[in-house]
């Protein structure tokens, strides 16, 4: 008698289109290759990322079917071949490539840190993409350090709130733009300046800065240009829509990066350290059941969340 594997629920799709693609089907429990940990989702984030892979505008992931998540919280359930950083019933959290909208998944260890235990599962699973990128562009690309000037673009959504955090960290003066309604959330957080981006003209009001970090694309980066010093070093996290080339920046004296958010235990580590002590605090705007994850994407899609939407599963 052939013994029946154990079985998990996945949020899938089987075509490209709007929130009602994703549907909820069940499949056969992974298996934790070698350096892989098999972990029991308790949230999943839910980033812009998810809506435009999920209507292929970035078919990142290839052609359906498949399953959209990349930042994820659980327990580790069991281990492969290898593993010495995870023992099942250990707490963990990370940025995966994909398949997190599921009961169950597979990831590579190195991908996850240790949740601290003063976070729960909601903000840790909020945390990974949002963190990983502002860490990767401001402390490791631009090395922001006490008295450098940093403009962050979209300074209330996912990535721009932990970026203002960040930086505030590494003793940055920081100046983002938002509408009116979010600048008492970003003085909250410690932002020195923000500035209302329907009323004020950005790049005439805003001079002199040694960093910008670009989260909107399109237009914004020539115009953001117009805020740096010479020398300064504009930041796309928009990699689809720049607005401008490399040359453009070099013809106008100043430096171009591109931040390609990669998972990473280890950076996460130390960025579970301030989020243990407080010193980061991820703002979780909305908490929907696992399947409610289409809302969740028509939410993501009105382009005015304030910090992070994430999906719950239930134990």
């Amino acid at each position: 008698m052939t013994t029946a594997l154990p079985r998990t629920r996945v949020m899938t799709q089987h075509r490209f289109g709007g929130p009602e693609v994703l549907v909820i089907e069940e499949q056969e429990r992974p298996v934790p290759g070698p350096g892989e940990v098999l972990l029991r989702v308790r949230a999943v984030g839910v980033n812009a990322l998810d809506r435009l892979v999920r209507s292929g505008a970035a078919p990142v992931l290839g052609e359906p079917p498949f399953t959209l998540g990349g930042d994820v919280s659980g327990v580790v359930e069991a281990t492969g071949e290898g593993v010495t950083l995870f023992r099942p019933g250990d707490e963990a959290f990370g940025k995966i490539p994909a398949g997190g909208y599921a009961e169950h998944v597979t990831a590579s260890a190195e991908h996850l840190a240790a949740k601290p235990t003063t976070l729960d599962h909601v903000h840790a699973a909020a945390a990974p993409t949002a963190t990983l990128t502002a860490w990767q562009a401001l402390v490791d690309l631009a090395q922001v350090a006490p008295g450098t000037r940093v403009l962050v673009h979209a300074a209330a959504g996912g990535v721009g709130h932990a970026a203002v955090q960040l930086a505030k960290a590494e003793g940055a003066y920081v100046i983002g733009t938002a509408r009116a309604g979010k600048h008492g959330f970003l003085y909250d957080l410690g932002i020195d300046e923000a500035v209302d981006y329907t009323a004020t003209d950005f790049a005439t009001a805003v001079h002199d800065m040694d960093v910008a970090l670009d989260l909107i694309g399109g237009d914004y980066g020539p115009r953001t240009l117009n805020t740096l010093r010479p020398g300064g070093l504009f930041i796309s996290a928009i990699p689809g829509d720049l607005g401008l080339s490399p040359e453009d920046v070099d013809a106008r004296g100043m430096r171009f990066a591109v931040v390609l958010t990669e998972p990473s235990g280890v950076r996460l580590g130390k960025i579970a350290s301030l989020l243990a002590t407080n010193r980061l605090r991820i703002h979780v705007e909305a908490v929907l059941p696992f399947a409610e994850a289409a809302k969740a994407h028509e939410l993501s899609e009105s382009g005015h969340v304030q910090g992070k939407l994430v999906l719950t599963l239930p134990d």
